[in-house]
C-alpha cells in the first residue's frame, strides 16, 4: 500500500521519498508477521517512481528507531526541501491471543503500527503547520473497529492509529493541514497473502489459497481490495478539493466488516 501511494502521488507530479525496513535488518520479535522488501525491490520501486518523471529518494527506514526516522527526515528535506505530504504505511501483525501473549511481541506490534506514525508525524507536522499546508495519511484497518481473538495487538494498534489521526487533524485544522486514516479490509498484497496463509495453515490446518478464495467469496463485492485503490484515495486526499476531508476514518472494504 505504501508503494501504491507513492506511485499514485508520483503520477500526479509529486517528488517522492520512500523508506522501508529491509530484509535482514532490524530486530524481529518471535511471532511477528511482516513483509520486508530487499534492496533490489526497493531499487525497482525507486526506478518505477522515477519513470513517472519525478525525483525520488529511496532509503532503508526503521520506524521503531528515533535515529533512523530522524535521518530519513533530514535526507528527504535535504533532497526536496519542505515535506508537504506524509503517508504512513509501515505495519506488522501477530496471531496471538491475550492469554500467553509474549510482551516483546505485543510491544513490537504497537511500536511499528502506532508509535512509528507518532515518530514520523512529530517531525513533519510542525513545519506543515508553519507553512499553512500539509497532508497526513495513515493506514489503519477495519481491524480498528472489529476485533479478532488472535489479533489483539494489531486491532489495538490500528484503533490507536485512528485516534491519533483525529488528534492530529484537530491540531492542524486551523493551519491548512489535514489528517485522515484509511481503513482497508484484506488488500491483495504480498503481506496480506502471507498473513492469510499463516492463519489458514497454523490455525485452521488448510491451505492459504483456500483461505484467500474464501475471503474473496465472503466479501460483498466478491474480491480483494487492490493496492491501487488505496493509492488513488490517498492521492485524492492530497488535492485542494479534499481540504474539507479531515479527521476521517475512511473504510475501503467493498462492504465487508473485517
Amino acid at each position: 500500500m505504501g508503494r501504491a501511494m507513492a506511485l499514485a502521488l508520483a503520477d500526479s507530479g509529486a517528488n517522492v521519498a520512500i523508506g522501508s525496513l529491509l530484509a535482514g535488518t532490524g530486530k524481529q520479535a518471535d511471532g511477528e508477521l511482516a513483509y520486508l522488501p530487499g534492496e533490489r525491490e526497493l531499487e525497482e520501486t525507486r526506478e518505477e517512481i522515477q519513470s513517472r518523471g519525478v525525483r525520488v529518494l529511496a532509503l532503508g527506514l526503521d520506524v521503531t528507531c528515533d535515529t533512523s526516522v530522524a535521518e530519513f527526515h533530514r535526507a528527504a528535506e535535504a533532497e526536496f526541501g519542505a515535506i508537504d505530504i506524509l503517508a504512513n504505511a509501515a505495519g506488522i501483525t501477530a496471531e496471538q491471543t491475550i492469554s500467553g501473549h509474549p510482551d516483546p511481541l505485543w510491544h513490537k506490534v504497537i511500536d511499528v503500527n502506532l508509535n512509528g506514525i507518532y515518530r514520523t508525524s512529530r517531525l513533519c507536522l510542525p513545519a506543515m503547520i508553519e507553512r499553512q499546508w500539509g497532508r497526513i495519511i495513515n493506514i489503519a484497518s477495519t481491524a480498528a473497529s472489529v476485533g479478532a481473538p488472535t489479533s489483539a495487538a494489531y486491532c489495538a494498534s490500528k484503533a490507536g492509529v485512528v485516534g491519533l489521526s483525529k488528534c492530529m487533524a484537530l491540531e492542524g485544522a486551523a493551519h491548512g493541514v489535514t489528517c485522515n486514516a484509511i481503513s482497508p479490509t484484506w488488500v491483495e498484497t504480498k503481506f496480506g497473502a502471507s498473513w492469510m496463509s499463516d492463519i489458514a495453515e497454523v490455525q485452521e490446518g488448510r491451505s492459504g489459497e483456500a483461505y484467500i478464495a474464501d475471503a474473496r467469496a465472503a466479501n460483498p463485492q466478491n474480491r480483494l481490495i487492490q493496492p491501487s485503490e488505496i493509492g488513488a484515495l490517498a492521492c485524492f486526499l492530497c488535492r485542494d478539493e479534499a481540504a474539507g476531508l479531515t479527521m476521517q476514518d475512511l473504510t475501503v472494504s467493498g462492504g465487508s466488516l473485517w
